[in-house]
């Protein structure tokens, strides 16, 4: 009985609620075409009141004029009503273009290495593609390694670059970089070859390995694609950046929580699975200054063995650019 009785509370308040909220939304309405409101009324009252004076005939002709009058009154308000709520309508469809039209925001300048500082802030995830990784070893990674280490916390590196041992994406990468690369100043930016690229991308997995061994709450999986990017991809918890390899060229920055961020993601994944995949837990020790027979040794157990043209010296190169990479962008 009682949950009857409570039951039918339950319809009369809910009754009594809409009822009230459809009385205000009248009053409300009646106040903003107040002065339309008291036209009809006028026009009602002595439309009837002159209809019915004593002398009809005289008076039927305005009286019916006024009640014509009034429903021309009330027919406007109607139509007040239905282009106001057009007009919201079409408000509303602006505003979600000009949200979506601000989903993409650019960077140029400076305004990009300060959107990869505030991006690597209390991240617990970074995603990279791009060709050879130089920013990632120089700036991204030794950043992050820090970032963690001062909150005490784990962090997550996904990394997919070129496959160094394959010489028809290294050579297709050096081709685009040498034809869109920077004129007029090749004293002060090295020629991209194919052996410098393969030097790049080797020393990317050689950073990778050795910032791995060196914190238990980094977990670093290389991924080595056959496709030679034009752009650079660096996702983080709280936004998606993506540059060129010219630093003077607009870069792009799309937040979490946008439709664009959440393709990429996706994008991101789907190229990774059809890259080769390093287990980097099988990479031999490193010291805190690799040695060349190190570095060999590691690059071998991973099955990534360096071309035997490769030298001494040039495993020395590859162990400093791993290391010791330069910032391209303050160069």
């Amino acid at each position: 009985m009682e949950g009857t009785i409570g039951g039918g509370w339950d319809v009369t308040r809910n009754t009594s609620q809409s009822s009230g909220r459809r009385l205000e939304d009248r009053i409300a309405w009646a106040v903003r075409n107040a002065d339309g409101v008291v036209a009809i009324g006028v026009a009602l009252v002595i439309g009837v009141l002159d209809i019915l004076d004593d002398n009809f005939d005289n008076n039927i002709v305005s009286g019916a004029t006024l009640l014509v009058l009034a429903a021309l009154v009330y027919g406007s308000l109607t139509e007040r009503r239905r282009r106001m709520a057009d007009i919201r309508g079409a408000t509303e469809g602006t505003s979600r273009a000009i949200e979506d039209l601000a989903m993409v925001r650019t960077l140029s300048g400076a305004e990009v290495g300060l959107a990869h500082e505030k991006a690597r802030r209390n991240t617990t995830r970074w995603v990279f593609k791009g060709g050879t990784g130089t920013y990632l070893r120089a700036v991204t990674l030794p950043e992050c390694v820090e970032e963690v280490k001062r909150q005490r916390r784990s962090l997550s590196m996904k990394i997919d670059i070129l496959n160094p041992a394959d010489d028809r994406v290294c050579t297709a990468y050096a081709r685009f970089r040498r034809t869109f690369g920077r004129q007029g100043d090749a004293g002060v930016h090295p020629e991209w070859t194919v052996e410098r690229t393969r030097k790049e991308s080797y020393a990317t997995v050689l950073a990778a390995a050795w910032h791995r061994q060196r914190l238990d709450t980094l977990e670093i999986d290389v991924h080595l694609s056959s496709v030679a990017p034009t752009l650079r991809f660096d996702l983080s918890d709280s936004c998606l950046i993506i540059t060129q390899d010219d630093p003077r060229r607009v870069s792009l920055y799309v937040e979490r929580g946008r439709p664009l961020y959440d393709y990429y993601v996706t994008e991101l994944h789907q190229s990774r699975e059809q890259a080769v995949k390093l287990d980097l837990r099988e990479a031999t020790p490193l010291s805190d200054e690799p040695t060349v027979d190190e570095a060999r040794r590691l690059l071998d157990r991973l099955g990534l063995p360096l071309p035997t043209s490769f030298t001494d010296p040039d495993v020395g190169d590859i162990i400093d650019r791993a290391l010791r990479a330069e910032d391209p962008y303050r160069r």
